[in-house]
C-alpha cells in the first residue's frame, strides 16, 4: 500500500533552521520520493517502509533539539504525481 505523508516540522528554539535541514538531508538519503516547498515537506512510498523511516528520523530529530513540534498528515495513496487541473 502506497502513502503520501506531509510534514511540517517546527524545532521551537532559535537555532531551528539547522535542525531542519538536517532532518530534510536525512530524508532524501532515504531513497524514498520527496518533494520539498516552503512550508512543509512530503514523502511518498510503500507505507511499512515511509513510516520505519520516519519513525527513524523523526525519534532522531527530537533527540537532538531541546523542544519541537511536527505535524504530519497521511493519505493513503500516492500523490507524488498530483497537478491542479486550475
Amino acid at each position: 500500500m502506497n502513502i503520501s505523508v506531509e510534514l511540517t516540522f517546527s524545532p521551537l528554539q532559535d537555532d531551528f533552521e539547522t535542525h531542519i535541514i538536517k532532518f530534510i538531508k536525512k530524508l532524501r538519503a532515504s531513497n524514498l520520493t520527496i518533494l520539498e516547498n516552503p512550508l512543509s515537506t512530503q514523502v511518498y512510498g510503500e507505507y511499512d517502509v515511509v513510516m520505519n523511516v520516519l519513525q527513524n528520523e523523526i525519534k532522531e530529530a527530537f533527540e537532538l533539539m531541546d523542544k519541537g513540534l511536527l505535524f504530519m498528515k497521511i493519505v493513503k495513496s500516492d500523490r507524488s504525481e498530483y497537478e491542479p487541473n486550475f
